[in-house]
């Protein structure tokens, strides 16, 4: 099998001031070799990278995954890589990031199947391509023909700002298929993802922030009856409505994608949802200052805990005296924790914070739920 025209890429990618940086987990790693070694390609190609073994992986995406051969996978890795390319200097419109993550044959038979997932993030669009190949039809080289070249026609495509299409044209079995998911996101998430806002209302981007909101951050991943009943017992305490805020960035993991974003904010029909930029409590703070805030247990306990602050004490006491000045209240509940509940009012936190907060008693609260549970639950019915 011959991967596509380096050449006519490069030159392709070059025209359009695309600045580029490509991950790949081991298969289809030859897309790398293929772009790098024509000529002009440094003046596209900012980075490549190889993170083969899951350490690797983790440490790129800031933490162990659920899989690692996935949509979500190689869309989080395309996110990276788009990042980087930011850091590199890449303005937010040329910047472009690509990813491959693929289970292949290897010496001993899978019991999975033989899988690619490549994924290409721009500033204005996602787009993730799947292919379930014929197992054990090809050899390990001729499938990671496979996933290089699926690679190299995704990022031509994205970037190019295509539709999307079948790929790999005359040279898939019989019954295999490339099934493609692509976004386009909004001007307004857009501008967020670019660093040219702060925060985005879901349902009216022409609202901005406010004081005195009643506000529940979190990831929402997925959003559940535990949270609905935390924001309906807030509710009755504030004696205002709830609004939510999802941060699409994080202090250590890879901004959300355009289908992440999509797929959390619908979980939110009918809801009033904050788009955000705030990855850490204080930030959330500048952007909705004297708010109160709605909080669980483990959150309430970071927002002292040095760690969080580069391992200074000192930054987080700071931290502290300025939460218990700006804030207008913490509502924080407790969680079951092994089968106990943990009482919020008994954590080891400091005064300045235990003075500004509301503590849920196990009487009005109490739901045994974990999102962790509810995505490893999910997973296991997709994979099933």
């Amino acid at each position: 099998m011959q991967l596509p025209d380096p050449i006519g890429m490069i030159e392709s990618l070059e025209r359009t001031g695309a600045r580029v940086v490509l991950v790949a987990t081991g298969g289809g790693s030859a897309a790398l070799s293929h772009l790098v070694t024509t000529p002009g390609a440094s003046g596209v190609v900012l980075e490549g990278i190889v993170p083969y073994a899951r350490e690797a992986v983790d440490r790129l995406l800031g933490g162990p995954q659920e899989t690692y051969c996935s949509s979500r996978a190689a869309r989080r890795l395309a996110m990276v890589a788009w990042q980087r390319a930011r850091g590199y200097g890449a303005e937010p419109g040329a910047a472009v990031g690509a990813a491959v993550t693929a289970s292949l044959r290897t010496r001993k038979p899978k019991r999975g199947t033989h899988r690619i997932f490549v994924a290409v993030q721009t500033l204005a669009r996602t787009t993730v391509a799947s292919l379930v190949l014929d197992k054990e039809a090809r050899s390990r080289d001729d499938e990671e023909q496979v996933a290089a070249s699926l690679l190299l026609e995704c990022l031509a495509a994205a970037r190019a700002d295509a539709a999307p299409h079948p790929l790999l044209s005359g040279r898939l079995r019989a019954g295999e298929r490339v099934d493609i998911e692509s976004t386009t996101a909004p001007e307004a998430w857009q501008e967020l993802l670019a660093g040219l806002r702060r925060a985005v209302k879901a349902d009216d981007p022409t609202a901005l922030p406010a004081t005195d909101r009643l506000l529940f951050p979190g990831a929402f991943d997925p959003l559940h009856e535990g949270h609905r009943l935390m924001a309906r017992v807030a509710e009755e305490i504030a004696e205002r409505p709830v609004e939510f805020e999802l941060s699409i960035t994080n202090v250590d993991k890879p901004a959300l994608d355009s289908l992440e974003i999509e797929s959390r904010v619908a979980q939110f029909a009918g809801r009033s949802l904050w788009l955000s930029r705030a990855a850490t409590f204080l930030e959330k703070l500048e952007i909705f200052p004297q708010s109160t805030f709605v909080l669980g247990a483990d959150t309430f306990v970071r927002l002292a805990d040095p760690k969080y602050y580069g391992g200074s004490t000192d930054a987080a006491d700071r931290a502290v005296r300025t939460i218990a000045a700006n804030a207008r209240g913490l509502i924080v509940f407790g969680r079951a924790r092994d089968g106990v509940f943990e009482d919020a009012a008994k954590l080891p936190v400091p005064q300045a914070l235990r003075d500004v907060a509301y503590f849920v008693s196990q009487r009005e609260f109490r739901l045994d739920i974990s999102s962790t549970e509810l995505r490893s639950k999910q997973l296991a019915c997709e994979t099933s």
